[in-house]
């Protein structure tokens, strides 16, 4: 296959010349109850490399469409960029120290036994929810939050290759027999970090769920008002996908990272460390950060099972968006797309997430709201994950739980250019044992990020970026003393903290 046949129209500005104007109307229209349906759609390491947000490379037809019947957010940021984290924000409307929720192994029930998610919020006021896949993270899930249990998905792995299969199973075998060393590495290294098997799209996980979705969209469409959240695990690693999407690209045509260098004059540990790429089998010896890049052939390779995977995930949510059409729920059904954090393809010499920099926060965001003024147009308003919570409350005319740290989007739904907050806020932790924490304030030209010792807050690097000379965020300027003033004042910001920078206060 060739790409120009698959291409569809990529440059934003140029789709929305093409698009018909939006509707003059304000407000969602609903279900005979009354309420609107609520289709809620994540993607799991999903960065906002998409046609919809200027892609000349990867193809996603699907969110394109998608972005054509509603809002796409081109600066919306996660409060941490790992999975667990971010859902855990994202779904309890409440920032990571709200929640005490900054690992991947922490259920936000531990630390908040009495909250109130989003999807439960919705079930206490008259809504059928069902989540299936990835929504709060895998191993953390939250039954709390549905009507009923999530049906079981008959593909649970990975790979569909049979040598793959069986060395797991050989390893699993074996680990119990080896020294403690040896058997960490058995135990958590995952086969390979791509496959391209010529397979049916259900034969891997994603597409026998969105099989699944599909049955109980049908079964809730006439049963009032539902909120149906659909998790999609790729493009996570491993990057596995049917050879008919990876057909989609030519490998060596792929644009490789510009920047796959570290920052200048930025402190080591705040880079990740490839630690999620070194699970798997042939990227095991892979070099570290510090050591080099990897091979030209082996980011080659990683990226276009990225980009594979993107594709294969695109056309499953095509499904989802063909039978909203299909069963007329478009009229009264609001869809909302995110992805829960981004995903470094060889910016700054690394690969995977948890970093504090722009790469790693910055996320896709669309939301389609029937009859909305703003559909069809992107905005480039600062908006943080936080903030999903309140909207889709407002959006279904539901009452706000208190304590939420975030703010309905509704007002930029309607007016995408209105003035909205003028920061958002980020965090990450690292160095060893997690002693730092990184804390950062992004306003619409900065980056600032003060690393501090959690025991003795005593401050332990700063880090500052000028996205109108340093987009990629490639040269820490805060010790420069020109900036000794700026960093003062983003210092005061950051300290001042999310409430500070709401939409409502101007910055003076």
């Amino acid at each position: 296959m060739r790409l120009h046949k698959f291409r569809t129209i990529s440059l934003f500005s140029f789709v929305l010349m093409l698009w018909p104007p939006p509707s003059s109307s304000t407000a969602a229209q609903t279900h005979p109850t009354g309420k609107p349906n609520v289709l809620f759609i994540a993607v799991d390491d999903l960065r906002p490399e998409l046609g919809c947000y200027g892609s000349r490379t990867v193809l996603s037809p699907n969110i394109d469409r998608l972005a054509q019947q509603g809002l796409v957010f081109t600066r919306a940021y996660c409060q941490q960029a790992i999975c667990n984290p971010s859902r855990a924000s994202l779904l309890t409307g409440l920032r990571p120290d709200s929640i005490r929720v900054w690992d991947l192994e922490t259920h936000f029930r531990k630390q908040r036994p009495n909250i109130v998610t989003l999807p439960q919020h919705f079930k206490n006021h008259g809504y059928q929810t069902v989540g299936l896949g990835k929504i709060f993270h895998d191993t953390l899930p939250d039954p709390t939050s549905w009507s009923r249990p999530e049906p079981e998905n008959p593909v649970s792995y990975h790979y569909l290759s049979p040598e793959t299969r069986a060395r797991q199973w050989n390893r699993a075998a074996n680990a119990g027999r080896l020294g403690r060393s040896q058997s960490w590495i058995y135990a958590f290294l995952r086969g390979p970090a791509t496959e391209c098997m010529e397979a049916e799209d259900n034969q891997y996980r994603d597409g026998s769920m969105t099989d699944a979705a599909l049955k109980i969209m049908h079964e809730l469409k006439d049963q009032g008002p539902f909120f149906l959240a659909v998790g999609f695990y790729k493009p996570h690693l491993p990057f596995v996908a049917p050879k008919k999407y990876w057909d989609l690209y030519e490998r060596e045509k792929l644009p490789l990272a510009a920047n796959n260098f570290l920052p200048q004059d930025a402190p080591l540990f705040a880079i990740n460390s490839l630690q999620e790429l070194m699970c798997y089998e042939d990227f095991v010896s892979s070099p570290r950060p510090t050591e080099g890049p990897l091979s030209e052939q082996q980011a080659r390779l990683l990226k276009h099972g990225y980009y594979a995977c993107v594709s294969y995930i695109d056309a499953q949510i095509g499904r989802l968006l063909d039978a909203v059409e299909e069963w007329d729920l478009r009229d009264n059904t609001i869809i909302v797309l995110w992805g829960d954090h981004g995903w470094k393809l060889g910016e700054h010499n690394s690969w995977g997430k948890r970093t504090n920099y722009e790469v790693d926060t910055l996320s896709p965001l669309i939301i389609s709201t029937p009859g909305a003024r703003g559909n069809g147009r992107a905005t480039a308003s600062l908006v943080e994950f936080v903030d999903i919570f309140p909207t889709l409350c407002e959006l279904a005319d539901l009452p706000l739980p208190k304590g939420l740290e975030g703010f309905s989007l509704v007002p930029l739904l309607n007016d995408p250019d209105r003035y909205w907050k003028h920061a958002v806020f980020s965090q990450f932790q690292r160095g060893f044992t997690g002693r730092y924490m990184g804390r950062s304030v992004r306003t619409p030209r900065y980056r600032y990020v003060e690393w501090r010792d959690w025991i003795d807050r005593r401050l332990i690097a700063v880090e500052l970026y000028d996205h109108d000379t340093d987009p990629q965020e490639n040269i820490n300027i805060a010790q420069r003393p020109a900036n000794k003033e700026l960093t003062k004042t983003l210092t005061w910001q950051l300290r001042r903290g999310w409430w500070n920078a709401r939409p409502e206060i101007k910055r003076k």
